[in-house]
């Protein structure tokens, strides 16, 4: 199942974190590792951070993807599942069914 990562960490550890000149490197190492398929960084709140797409199988890869963040960029994490178009699709009967049975009429 694919998530959504919100990541948003402090002014000081990014302060930290991005004098280190190997910064860029960690960074890549870490996406790789946690298999992101994409990542964008921007300001979330007044603070650095990024929505980054992983995949998972188990919810039990969530502290593997979550521990990096906390550790390095002390960062809050928001995990959000999200589809895909074609997913949506898959979806179609069971969201009609929910609308015949809950839908005001």
């Amino acid at each position: 199942m694919r998530y959504l990562l919100k990541i948003r960490f402090p002014v000081d550890a990014g302060n930290s974190a991005l004098t280190d000149p190997q910064f860029g490197e960690k960074m890549q190492r870490l996406l790789a590792e946690i298999k992101a398929e994409t990542a964008y960084f921007t300001s979330i709140n007044g603070q650095r951070g990024g929505y980054i797409v992983v995949n998972m199988e188990d919810a039990s890869e969530i502290p593997a993807i979550a521990e990096p963040f906390f550790l390095w960029l002390k960062a809050d994490l928001e995990f959000m599942p999200v589809m895909l178009p074609a997913d949506l699709a898959r979806a179609g009967p069971s969201i009609a069914a929910a609308c015949r049975n809950w839908a005001d009429h």
